[in-house]
């Protein structure tokens, strides 16, 4: 008896925290339960139960709060949970996105007037036939409970039960239901406890870039409820802010002492995602990039063959090859002045044509994290004259856009005194490589790779990702043949590699760890990077295509880019530092090269190629 007692006492104390919050603990689980399952379908496989766990757990913070403060407390969640689940579940509906930051973003700079034309036109009675109706049908309902029972209160009307079946009832469904919130908590102990953990360190960054990299961690993040998604956008958005704040402080630092336009027209091409262990250009045998081999053979071009990225993430790569920062130098990327703002003072004109960081509703946290600085209204002014407004399916709408803002005389080329820096920002192979080339521009297949252990699922990806690189080569031929009748130079590089089952590795993407051996420096950092120039800026340079030519098979990390960049537009400025010109006499050639500024790769390379690769962890597990 005195066992059953304390069974009983256990079972009393387990169950209590739901008890003092029924109608929260119900009403809130039936609330997330259908956030999961008809918004984030994908989050069904843990969340529900970490969903259990957290409402229990805030059901026994407020039950140690006292019933005065308490059901204040819970109207405030209630208000805070609803809300941000209505509006969660409206963005999903009407934009096929859940809240994000730059939602949050485009928030805070609605006014008044733009926000009742918005309402006007996204919020109508069609939305009554979309899943927003299960939420609010559930807010219905429990505003229908909470008032009958304050009726029911009111009238101090009290169920009878008779004593004995209560007796019976509480025999049975105390043990049974403490039991099972046992089990649940037992089960919480395991991927739901190590999403808190990663949700505690998501919070406590002090980076926006950091937070992004949680999201690329094996053991990251997963915002599996609204309120969740919601905290994260206040924090990136905060942490942007700082950033933002610093680099405008840094714009103010910024002097151009005289210019001598050396190169009047510099065009800067970025490519996505480009291994340029795929590439003709670099010894590749599939014909990927046969308009670049070309080029290379008949005209002025020097081909790089030793230059690698500092990230292998594009946001990490914009915001260090924009700032004048350069890894293992005193301070922080936002600290330096952006290469765009010197252009400007200088009096070049500077075009953005960007097929990736353009803000809108349904933007992924990679680009925000990587377009934030540079969609910020006024760095935007500080940076460019000229932008593009939207972003395309493929890159041949890049093209387009520069043909249209030349059409539309916002660049020229012409006129006395016109000098340009155009940045060309493509797509190129980023995942998912089946969608980075029309269907009619698809050359290979699966069946064109004999690959040894290979599935054919696994060599269409291959063909995939080759196909891209095709049609990437085709693109940016065009482009190279908008400027070759102006005296222009053109730079290509891409913002990091990514894997396609190199090396004999089953894996493809990118790896996040920063833990890695060659393989992955070897995949994911080493880079295309080529500067071609027009037969006019050949023939008035002779003795920058000697420097070119002469430069090509130097050391190079492409966070030092804006400096060779300031050396060829001619721009004296105190930022300026000739050792990180790979161009210079005095460049500095035995620099570390430090990926993710944590991984020597020349020192992985050294021990790669003496036989002992060092593969950390991730390469291991990728095999």
């Amino acid at each position: 008896m005195k066992h059953l007692d304390f069974l009983m006492k256990l079972m009393g104390c387990v169950l209590k925290p739901i008890g003092k919050n029924a109608a929260f603990f119900v009403f809130m689980y039936l609330l997330g339960y259908t956030c999961i399952k008809v918004g984030t379908p994908y989050y069904a496989q843990f969340g529900f139960v970490e969903l259990f766990i957290d409402l229990y757990m805030l059901c026994v913070v407020l039950a140690l709060i006292p019933w005065r403060v308490r059901r204040w407390v819970r109207a405030l969640l209630y208000v805070l949970l609803y809300t941000t689940s209505i509006v969660d579940m409206y963005c999903i509906v009407k934009f096929n996105a859940t809240f994000s930051p730059t939602m949050l973003l485009l928030v805070g700079e609605t006014t008044g007037r733009e926000a009742a034309e918005f309402l006007g036109s996204y919020v109508g009675w069609d939305l009554l036939g979309s899943n927003l109706v299960w939420l609010l049908l559930i807010l219905l309902i429990h505003i229908i409970y909470s008032v009958a029972m304050v009726v029911v209160r009111g009238r101090h009307y009290t169920p009878r039960i008779p004593r004995r079946a209560l007796l019976r009832l509480r025999l049975v469904a105390l043990p049974l239901l403490g039991a099972a919130v046992l089990v649940l908590i037992e089960r919480g102990a395991g991927e739901p406890l190590q999403n808190k953990v990663a949700l505690v360190r998501m919070m406590s960054y002090t980076n926006v870039g950091d937070v992004e990299r949680e999201f690329n961690r094996k053991d990251g993040v997963k915002l599996y409820l609204p309120i969740y998604r919601f905290a994260y956008s206040f924090l990136a958005n905060e942490l942007a802010a700082r950033q933002v704040d610093q680099l405008i402080r840094s714009a103010r630092t910024a002097r151009v002492d005289s210019c001598a336009f050396t190169t009047p027209n510099i065009v800067l091409i970025i490519g996505e995602s480009y291994n340029r262990h795929h590439s003709q250009l670099y010894g590749y045998d599939k014909p990927t990039t046969p308009r670049q081999v070309r080029r290379s053979r008949r005209e002025t071009m020097a081909v790089f063959t030793d230059v690698v990225a500092p990230f292998n993430l594009t946001s990490f790569v914009f915001k260090n090859i924009f700032s004048l920062n350069v890894l293992g130098e005193k301070g922080d990327w936002c600290d330096y002045p952006l290469f765009p703002e010197l252009f400007r003072a200088a009096g070049y004109r500077v075009t953005f044509v960007t097929n990736q960081f353009r803000t809108r509703t349904t933007e992924a946290v990679y680009d925000f994290s990587g377009g934030f600085f540079l969609n910020h209204p006024e760095l935007s002014r500080a940076m460019f004259d000229v932008r593009n407004e939207r972003t395309h399916r493929f890159d041949r709408g890049v093209i387009d856009d520069y043909d249209r803002l030349l059409a539309d005389g916002r660049l020229s080329f012409d006129g006395k005194g016109d000098h340009n820096l155009v940045i060309l920002h493509l797509m190129g192979q980023h995942v998912n490589y089946r969608d980075r080339s029309p269907r009619d521009r698809k050359k290979f297949t699966a069946g064109d790779y004999r690959m040894e252990g290979y599935s054919q699922k696994e060599r269409a990806v291959v063909a995939d990702y080759d196909n891209a690189t095709l049609y990437n080569d085709s693109v940016v031929d065009q482009l190279v043949r908008r400027f070759e009748d102006k005296e222009a130079l053109v730079i290509y590089l891409s913002d990091h590699g990514d894997e396609c089952y190199g090396m004999g590795c089953h894996k493809f993407g990118r790896t996040h760890s920063d833990n890695f051996g060659y393989r992955v420096a070897h995949e994911e950092f080493e880079i295309p990077f080529w500067v071609w120039c027009s037969r006019t800026f050949a023939k008035r340079h002779p003795e920058l295509v000697e420097q070119l030519m002469a430069a090509r098979d130097r050391p190079y990390m492409t966070d030092c880019l804006p400096h060779l960049l300031l050396y060829l537009g001619g721009i004296a400025t105190p930022q300026y530092r000739e050792r990180y010109n790979v161009l210079s006499p005095h460049y500095d050639v035995g620099r570390r090269r430090m990926l993710k500024n944590k991984v020597d790769y020349d020192e992985l390379r050294r021990n790669y190629e003496a036989g002992s690769a060092g593969d950390g962890p991730a390469d291991r597990v990728a095999h």
